[in-house]
């Protein structure tokens, strides 16, 4: 064993109440030389015509922002948003969508999307929980934490609503806290190797 820190390929983002304010800022500290790829789930309605979320976000996002169809593949330095009512699961370089029941009556569903990476990509994996307003996140966190990935959750005190990243505070499985102001940071350091 090297001792070295292994390569950190995906990251996947979860967040729900005042997320979309706090997806924004993490993505906004990402340069266009960022080479992971990044899928967020993100609790939200069904909406009609075009994605606002996207919108939204690509206005701040100096990486390509979009929802994912089914079996499209999983590009680095591309940003990933579970469409509305579907889940997002993540299969070796490409993504499957869903539309089992509800997680924590949610769809998508956070642990959906993260045990999933974890099945898929492993040590490769980091996982980040931001704001939000129940538990969802924290099983998926604890199974990428067991395949080797990296955990992050949002500092609670930063967070919009502080039950979600208390709950994945709380299995004991998260690597770093780290402010909002600071994830994106975390982000692109991993994204170089670092």
């Amino acid at each position: 064993m090297t001792g070295r820190e292994p390569i950190r390929t995906l990251a996947v983002i979860g967040s729900s109440w005042g997320g979309m304010h706090a997806l924004r800022h993490v993505l906004s500290q990402l340069d266009a030389e960022c080479q992971l790829a990044i899928a967020v789930a993100q609790h939200r309605a069904a909406e009609r015509g075009g994605s606002v979320l996207v919108d939204f976000l690509q206005r701040s996002c100096a990486l390509p922002v979009e929802e994912p169809g089914d079996k499209d593949a999983i590009e680095p330095g591309h940003v990933y948003i579970a469409p509305p009512d579907y889940h997002l699961l993540v299969e070796r370089d490409h993504f499957a969508l869903s539309i089992d029941a509800p997680v924590q009556q949610s769809r998508p569903s956070i642990d959906v999307l993260f045990e999933s990476a974890a099945d898929a990509y492993g040590e490769e994996v980091v996982a980040v929980i931001l704001t939000g307003a129940n538990s969802d996140g924290a099983r998926g966190l604890q199974r990428i934490k067991a395949a080797g990935g990296m955990t992050l959750a949002q500092d609670p005190e930063t967070a919009e609503r502080r039950e979600m990243p208390d709950a994945a505070i709380a299995t004991g499985a998260v690597d770093r806290v780290a402010a909002l102001e600071d994830i994106g940071c975390v982000l692109t350091s991993l994204s170089r190797g670092r």
